[in-house]
């Protein structure tokens, strides 16, 4: 009969779960901002839309703080919850704002100047005026920056209540010692 080596890892406590679970949250939302905010700054660049450019830059920033954080809480440095929170409400307070600013700044001539000529054909054609659709692309750009406000704020402002939620317990998780990486591999013999 073939014996079966198991190795026995020590149990997590949950307050080294709760690390656990920020430190993988963190680095993932981090580098996920970075990522989407470098790309649309870029593309808002190509563009020359100089405010979108702002805009883009200071959301990199704000995910540059929340991977900041999260290097700092891999280091043991409990700073980093600090960071991690303030990042959420710094982007949380980006968004907020630029979408204030779009709500606040629609255009319905220059929304009805973007139509191309074939755009105008396609209306002339099903009958319906240019001054008609007016209604439909006011409501379709309030309903955009609207949504995109509340989805922000419950996404950011949860995030920045949950990290500040466990505070406590990532600062307990650090304040114990390190435990040492098991392996689960099989011991050479």
């Amino acid at each position: 009969m073939a014996k079966s080596i198991r190795m026995t890892a020590t149990e997590l406590t949950p307050q080294e779960k709760t690390l656990k679970r920020v430190l993988g949250m963190s680095r993932i939302n981090g580098w996920g901002v970075v990522i989407f905010a470098v790309l649309g700054t870029l593309i808002a660049l190509l563009m020359g839309d100089l405010s979108s450019v702002g805009v883009g830059v200071l959301v990199t920033i704000g995910g540059w703080m929340e991977v900041r954080g999260h290097h700092l809480l891999k280091r043991r440095n409990p700073d980093g919850m600090k960071w991690l929170v303030r990042s959420q409400l710094f982007l949380l307070a980006v968004i907020l704002v630029y979408c204030a600013g779009r709500l606040g700044s629609f255009d319905g001539e220059g929304a009805m100047g973007n139509l191309t000529p074939d755009m105008e054909a396609v209306l002339q054609e099903a009958g319906i005026a240019k001054g008609d659709i007016l209604p439909l692309v006011r409501l379709a750009f309030f309903a955009t920056y609207a949504s995109f406000a509340i989805a922000t704020l419950i996404y950011q402002g949860g995030l920045a209540i949950y990290y500040r939620s466990k505070v406590d317990a990532v600062v307990t998780a650090l304040s114990s010692p390190p435990r040492p990486r098991v392996s689960h591999l099989p011991p050479s013999v």
